[in-house]
Parts: structure tokens; C-alpha cells; sequence
């Protein structure tokens, strides 16, 4: 654990996200059937899933080891990794499946749709936090500081597979949620599996994420090495498979039946997190000047836009008729 940095941008940023947070707990608590529940998968997301894996990459990285990273300290941590990291995860996640729940699609098709719009909106994230070093009195720190293995491919100094990473990782996330979703309805909404389910989705999660799948989504391990080109074959392999499925879900599989409909006031929380952090990681791109990751983060913006619009014209456009029971 180390000393509080006093970093103008990074201060807002967090404050933001904090901010933000806030008003989806408000959110949770007014919109969902059962709250609580949902309360309980944002903590155990934050605190047993991602901060987990977070800390271990950014103790890795703290001893040395290439291929890891380390953040720059804020005035909120979780051992070494800022609270707000975990947070803005999360709520990426929450909100796609939030917004995934107002259209009735297969439940299969959501862990891919999850993780490619996690993978997007990590395009419009990451490459900034690479980008914003500062000379403070602890010396020269990053916000995100990432240690690339010599001669691995990377995306302006992040690994490829970090990218990539994001589809699997709110997959698998998704993925046991849905399956804990489903046992806590057949449960008769049981109290004890409803607090239950969270829990064993984030060991499950995180299972997962540790083991050999990950690197074989990563880059084909064990078949290849990190440093290999696999890396790229797989992003984009991964890429269009949960494009595939999310034009599937939409073309083949959607009856044009609706749960509810979006409202930009009411969905506020969830719409901000599609759009208003993109935005606010554009204008933190163009302020400090990091004129050539630009078009990558506007393009991330932009898809976002594209993919939040078009559901939110699906799903206010729909015959009122047809809106599910």
C-alpha cells in the first residue's frame, strides 16, 4: 500500500465515478425487483471478483514481473488498486445487462454482448489512463502503468489480449450470474441463495479467469506464446463472433417483444455510463493532448452511441402491444 498521490486528474476522474456510483445505487434501489440482491452483486464483483484479480496482477507487477501493472495511488484504495477501477467495471456490466434485460433475447447471447461491450468501452478508457503520467513527490507515476513483455504485441503500450481480456471477463461474470439468476427463480426466490449466488458467481468468475482458458482466449496458449501474433488472431476472432451473435440475437432470435422501455431521465445512471464516460475520457484525451490515441477513443465513443441508441429507438419504437408480461 502506498502514500496518497495528489493528482488533479485523477482526483475528478474518481470523484465521477464515485458520483456516479452513488446515483446507480439509487438506481438499484428504486428500479430493481429485488435491490438488495442486485446491491449484493455489486460488492461481490467489486471486493471478491475484480479488485481480486486486479491486486494480484498489480502485486506482480510491484515484484518486478514483466507482463503486469501497476496504478498510481488514490485517495481510495483496495490494497494497491484504486476503489473506483472495480466500480466502473462493474457498472459497464450492470448497465449492459440491464439494458439487454428491457429486450427479449436469449439469455446465451448476453455473456458475449456483455463482454463485447466491455471491450469496447475499454477501448475509450484504457489507452488514456496509459497516457496520464505525471511528475508528482512520489516521482513519475502513471495512472495505469503497464509492463509489456519484449517483443509482445501491444495497442499504444497496453497488450493486445487486455482488450481481448474484456471479452471473457464480463463474460464468465454474466455468465454465472444469469445461471445464479435462474437457480434463485426455481428456489422460489429464497433469501439464502439469493445472497448466495453473488458469492459463488465471483469465486466461479474468478476460477475461470485464473486458469488456462483465459490464455487460451488471450493468445492460444498453450499452442503459442504471449509474444506471438495470436494475440491479434484472437481479438479479432473473438471480436466477430460476439459481433455474430449480437447481430443474431437482434435478426433471428428477437420477437419484437419488449419488458419495459428505456427513458433517458429515468436510465440516467445507465445512459452516463454508456455515453458520459466515454465522453469525459475524450475530453481528458484532447486536454492533455494525447492527439494520437484520439481516433481510437472517439471511435469507441461513437460505437457505444451507436449500440445505445439503436436499443433505445428498439425499445420505445415497440408496439405497445407487444410489450412483454
Amino acid at each position: 500500500m502506498g502514500n496518497i498521490t495528489i493528482v488533479p486528474v485523477w482526483m475528478i476522474q474518481d470523484i465521477l465515478v464515485l458520483i456516479i456510483a452513488t446515483f446507480m445505487i439509487f438506481y438499484i434501489i428504486e428500479n430493481e425487483e429485488r435491490p438488495k440482491i442486485v446491491l449484493m452483486q455489486f460488492i461481490c464483483f467489486v471486493f471478491l471478483y475484480a479488485s481480486a484479480f486486479e491486486n494480484v496482477a498489480v502485486f506482480m507487477g510491484s515484484i518486478g514481473k514483466e507482463g503486469f501493472y501497476s496504478y498510481g495511488h488514490s485517495i481510495l484504495m483496495i490494497f494497491n488498486v484504486p476503489l473506483t477501477v472495480p466500480i466502473i467495471e462493474f457498472l459497464i456490466v450492470y448497465s449492459t445487462l440491464r439494458v439487454l434485460k428491457t429486450i427479449n433475447i436469449p439469455s446465451w447471447t448476453k455473456p458475449f454482448i456483455a463482454g463485447l461491450s466491455a471491450m469496447i468501452f475499454d477501448f475509450s478508457l484504457d489507452p488514456v489512463a496509459v497516457k496520464q503520467i505525471f511528475q508528482t513527490t512520489e516521482g513519475i507515476i502513471g495512472r495505469w502503468s503497464y509492463y509489456p513483455l519484449p517483443g509482445e504485441p501491444v495497442i499504444y503500450g497496453e497488450p493486445v489480449m487486455n482488450f481481448t481480456g474484456w471479452i471473457y471477463i464480463a463474460g464468465y461474470w454474466t455468465a454465472f450470474i444469469l445461471i445464479g439468476e435462474w437457480w434463485h427463480k426455481k428456489s422460489g426466490y429464497s433469501r439464502l441463495i439469493g445472497y448466495l449466488y453473488p458469492v459463488l458467481a465471483s469465486i466461479l468468475s474468478l476460477v475461470c479467469l485464473v486458469s488456462p482458458i483465459s490464455n487460451f482466449f488471450n493468445y492460444m496458449g498453450p499452442f503459442f506464446t504471449r509474444t506471438s501474433n495470436m494475440q491479434w488472431v484472437m481479438l479479432i476472432a473473438l471480436s466477430i463472433i460476439s459481433v455474430g451473435i449480437f447481430v443474431l440475437a437482434f435478426v433471428k432470435y428477437w420477437d419484437g417483444r419488449v419488458v419495459s422501455s428505456l427513458n433517458y431521465k429515468k436510465d440516467f445512471p445507465i445512459m452516463f455510463t454508456f455515453l458520459g464516460f466515454p465522453l469525459v475520457n475524450t475530453l481528458f484525451c484532447v486536454i492533455g493532448g494525447y492527439m494520437e490515441i484520439l481516433w481510437l477513443v472517439v471511435l469507441a465513443e461513437l460505437l457505444l452511441l451507436i449500440g445505445w441508441c439503436g436499443i433505445y429507438i428498439l425499445s420505445n419504437k415497440v408496439n405497445p402491444k407487444r410489450i412483454k408480461n
